[in-house]
């Protein structure tokens, strides 16, 4: 089964850095995708933070990630490295592909996604 998994979430005081990673499993063709990365905090809309392009050029869609959280990627796993995390910032992290190899403008529908990482900043 194709498949789309998230690793590194965890406990992260305000302030501080976590790097989540996403691999592909099950026979997904990992390098030829762009990867998003979302997150969805409780009881708010899903929102789109950033996404990687098969050649590894980056686009960031949410202004309230820009300058904190870079996205990176090489031939086994696309990283997500967040920086200066606040509470606000507390959510279910989420990895996925709509199967093309370039970023769109804006976040769209997605074919493929993981199960998601869960990220706890405490106020």
């Amino acid at each position: 089964q194709v498949q789309l998994v998230e690793s590194g979430g965890g406990l992260v005081q305000p302030g501080g850095s976590l790097r989540l990673s996403c691999a592909g499993a099950g026979g997904l063709i990992f390098e030829y995708y762009a990867i998003s990365w979302f997150r969805q905090a409780p009881g708010k809309e899903r929102e789109g933070l950033l996404c990687i392009s098969m050649n590894g050029d980056g686009t960031t869609y949410a202004d309230s990630v820009k300058g904190r959280f870079t996205i990176s990627r090489d031939e086994t796993k696309v990283s997500l490295q967040m920086n200066s995390l606040t509470p606000e910032e507390t959510a279910t992290y989420y990895c996925a592909t709509d199967r093309l190899d370039n970023c769109g403008n804006v976040p769209g529908p997605m074919d493929w996604w993981g199960k998601g990482t869960r990220v706890t900043v405490p106020s």
